[in-house]
């Protein structure tokens, strides 16, 4: 039976080890029910201590039954059912403390692909981000079970907001940040760009690039100098490779 009014279909599916462990360490109360096969038995004896704890249930399942659980056969042996983050609104009010300290903050504008949000998430987390933003163009892929299994708990250590105009708020946000826009072509290298701020790093869809007006509100435009041989990388892998060069 659902819970705290939640059906089952809006529920978030955490899987693998290391997403529901994090949910566990940054949200516990969310989670609401533990799954995982024997093989994961050692790693969530912890969490499952917790969930005992909290009266909450928890059961190892066979791994076909936990493909049914998680909906994927790319479950890593472990499901955590959570209630589903929201995603707040960056407004005019004051800026969350959270991202306050960060060296870069990475903005996604038309990225539709969950897997490349989930990897951009992990990226970000690993280099010591303390949030993200996305865009509300219509194609921008969200939070999901694609981008929480590919974020390897990544997103658990952001603040995830959403940036409903980005040419209007890249403006904004130009006193206490330095606006980049990540572009395959003509751009700055990384270690041309200004240090006096953070970043800001926008982000675009990988075959048409960041929309017009994105490009055009922020101060600077940077580009990875290749070989040539390929146009461009995967926009996952630019933002890790950009998100190491402008956090160090």
């Amino acid at each position: 039976m659902p819970e705290r009014g939640w059906r089952d279909s809006d529920l978030d599916r955490l899987c693998g080890p290391a997403a529901a462990i994090a949910a566990f360490a940054t949200r516990p109360d969310d989670v609401l029910r533990l799954f995982y096969t024997a093989s994961r038995r050692r790693e969530v004896g912890p969490i499952c201590a917790v969930m005992a704890r909290g009266r909450r249930p928890y059961r190892e399942v066979t791994p076909e039954e936990l493909v049914r659980i998680a909906r994927t056969e790319h479950h890593g042996g472990v499901v955590a059912i959570a209630v589903p983050r929201p995603v707040a609104e960056l407004g005019g009010g004051p800026f969350p403390q959270a991202l306050l300290g960060a060296k870069v903050l990475p903005l996604l504008d038309g990225i539709g692909n969950p897997h490349n949000l989930g990897a951009i998430a992990r990226s970000a987390a690993f280099f010591g981000c303390t949030g993200m933003l996305l865009s509300d163009d219509p194609r921008q892929a969200g939070l999901s079970d694609a981008a929480y299994r590919i974020a390897e708990g990544g997103l658990e250590h952001l603040s995830v907001l959403r940036l409903p105009n980005p040419s209007v708020s890249l403006r904004a946000l130009a006193p206490r940040f330095t606006t980049v826009a990540a572009v395959a072509a003509g751009g700055m290298a990384p270690q041309d760009l200004p240090r006096n701020k953070p970043f800001v790093l926008a982000l675009g869809n990988e075959e048409l690039g960041l929309p017009g007006l994105t490009a055009a509100a922020c101060t600077h435009r940077v580009t990875l100098p290749g070989s040539g041989k390929v146009e461009s990388l995967n926009v996952s892998v630019a933002a890790a490779v950009l998100l190491h060069a402008l956090a160090g």
